[in-house]
């Protein structure tokens, strides 16, 4: 059984079709990065799989629990009660951090560990302070964003969903905000979680990195997924014309 699984998906804005019949399984302790050029429905992908945006039609499944299924060629959604369980097996890194301005930094971490997940204050932020020393943030725990560099942000957004203990972590463009310098302090840190098997998926433009970090890259382009296979194959070697296309912008 998958860990994660979107079957058929369809998502339109108005006329506009977005994503026509998407379908992507992961395992858990998979890496799978996701790339294409912008306006291919790779972030609405990981809209629709984290609950931020509803589907029109497909299904969406973690751990063989339906967050959505088609009925009568209309998408339904799991009762509140039982979306609420599932979405404890994820958390969202956002692109532009999404930190609260005035919340510090230790704040930022715990405030959904405690509210959400309702740990104990001493669980909290005895795991807060394990992952502020992973991030490289020790002493920074009572900074607030706006005293922190841009990687130092993004490190504190991915220590918060660390925090919720997810299964599976989605990355949409996590380093899109950031210059060259303060994207590979990040790369680094999502290299790290993919040596301890995190499951992950990637919406990202760094191609070596994707090459190099996911166990399978998935290209997509107008809303479909074009090619998907294996990450070196995919990015050295592509088999689709589109791909290729894609791809020799970025060869080094």
């Amino acid at each position: 059984m998958s860990l994660f699984s979107i079957n058929n998906v369809k998502k339109s804005f108005g006329d506009l079709e977005v994503l026509h019949n998407i379908s992507l399984n992961v395992e858990e302790g998979e890496v799978v990065s996701v790339i294409g050029s912008s306006g291919s429905g790779k972030s609405t992908l990981l809209r629709c799989a984290t609950l931020l945006e509803t589907m029109d039609r497909g299904e969406l499944i973690y751990e063989g629990k339906y967050a959505a299924k088609t009925v009568n060629d209309k998408c339904v959604y799991a009762p509140k009660s039982e979306l609420k369980s599932i979405m404890h097996y994820y958390s969202l890194v956002f692109q532009n951090f999404n930190l609260f301005p005035h919340y510090s930094v230790m704040k930022n971490i715990t405030d959904a560990a405690l509210c959400v997940n309702k740990e104990s204050k001493e669980e909290a932020f005895s795991h807060a302070k394990e992952l502020i020393v992973k991030m490289g943030l020790s002493g920074r725990e009572d900074y607030y964003p706006c005293q922190l560099s841009g990687g130092q942000q993004q490190r504190v957004a991915i220590a918060r969903a660390l925090a919720m203990r997810p299964k599976i972590l989605f990355f949409d463009e996590p380093t899109s905000a950031l210059d060259p310098e303060l994207t590979g302090e990040i790369l680094k840190v999502i290299k790290q979680l993919a040596s301890e098997k995190m499951t992950m998926v990637i919406v990202t433009h760094e191609m070596a990195f994707a090459r190099d970090v996911s166990d399978r890259v998935v290209f997509m382009d107008k809303g479909y997924i074009v090619e998907e296979g294996n990450a070196k194959d995919v990015i050295d070697n592509p088999k689709e014309e589109r791909t290729k296309q894609f791809l020799a912008r970025f060869s080094e």
